[in-house]
C-alpha cells in the first residue's frame, strides 16, 4: 500500500470536473491529450467501456460520471490498480469502475466485450518522452510513437460488441499517418471527432531528438509566429 503522504495531488478541470486525483510517481498525468477525449466522449448510458491506458483513472472516472454501466481500466504503471482505485473511489464511482495492471488487453477477463474502447497509450517517440517528461516511465510509445497505438490497434477489434466503437488519440508528434492507416485498414471507418493546436515547449522542439523526427518526417510542427505547435485529434473508428 502506498503511503498516501508520498502522492501528488492533481487538479481536472476537464468534463465532469474540476476534482482533484491522486497520483504517484509512476501515475502519468492526464494531460491535453486526456481532456480532448473527455470532450469526445458520449453516452447515452449503460455502456461497457474500456480505458486503455487509464493512468490515474481520470477518463474512467468521466465516463461513469457520465453513465456507463461498468468501466474497465488498464495501465502498465506498477500502481495504477491502486491509484485508480483510490481515486474512483474518492469521487463515489468504485461501483462501475475496475482496473487492471498489465499489458494492453492482456489482464481483461477472457469474455468482456466493451461497447466503447478508449485507446489512450502512449503514442509519442520514446526520444520525445524522454526529452519531454511527460511520462514517469522515460517511454513512449515505440521509436516511432506508432508502435504502441497500432498493437493496441490490431487487439481491438476482438474486444468490441458488433457496433462499437474506439476514441483514438493522434498526433502530429508521432507517426500519425502509420497508425491512421492501420486504422482505417481495420475499422473501415474514421471520423475526426476533435482537434486542437498546442505550442511546443523551444527546449522540447529545438532538442536534436525533435530535430532529428522531423527531418525524418515523423514529427511535424507548424510555425505561428515565434512559437511551434503540435496538433492532437481524436477519431472515431467503427467497423
Amino acid at each position: 500500500m502506498t503511503d498516501r503522504s508520498d502522492l501528488k495531488t492533481f487538479r481536472w478541470k476537464g468534463r465532469e470536473g474540476p476534482f482533484e486525483l491522486f497520483l504517484s510517481d509512476h501515475t502519468f498525468a492526464p494531460s491535453k491529450v486526456s481532456e480532448l477525449l473527455a470532450e469526445a466522449l458520449e453516452l447515452s448510458g449503460g455502456e461497457t467501456v474500456i480505458d486503455m491506458g487509464c493512468g490515474s483513472g481520470v477518463l474512467s472516472i468521466v465516463a461513469a460520471r457520465l453513465g456507463a454501466g461498468e468501466v474497465h481500466g488498464v495501465d502498465a504503471a506498477p500502481d495504477t490498480v491502486e491509484i485508480a482505485t483510490l481515486n474512483a473511489e474518492r469521487l463515489g464511482v468504485a461501483d462501475r469502475t475496475h482496473f487492471y495492471q498489465g499489458d494492453l488487453f492482456d489482464p481483461l477477463p477472457r469474455d468482456l466485450k466493451a461497447d466503447v474502447i478508449i485507446g489512450d497509450v502512449s503514442g509519442i517517440p520514446d526520444p520525445v518522452a524522454r526529452v519531454t517528461g511527460w511520462f514517469p516511465s522515460g517511454r513512449g510509445g515505440g521509436p516511432r510513437g506508432s508502435e504502441l497505438p497500432i498493437r493496441m490497434l490490431r487487439e481491438a477489434p476482438g474486444w468490441l460488441k458488433e457496433g462499437g466503437k474506439l476514441l483514438l488519440p493522434t498526433g502530429t508528434l508521432q507517426d500519425e499517418t502509420s497508425i491512421l492507416q492501420v486504422a482505417k485498414d481495420l475499422f473501415g471507418r474514421l471520423t475526426k471527432l476533435v482537434e486542437r493546436q498546442f505550442p511546443l515547449p523551444a527546449v522540447v522542439a529545438e532538442s536534436q531528438e525533435v530535430l532529428a523526427l522531423m527531418k525524418e518526417r515523423v514529427v511535424e510542427l507548424t510555425q505561428r509566429g515565434s512559437r511551434l505547435l503540435w496538433a492532437a485529434r481524436v477519431w472515431e473508428c467503427t467497423v
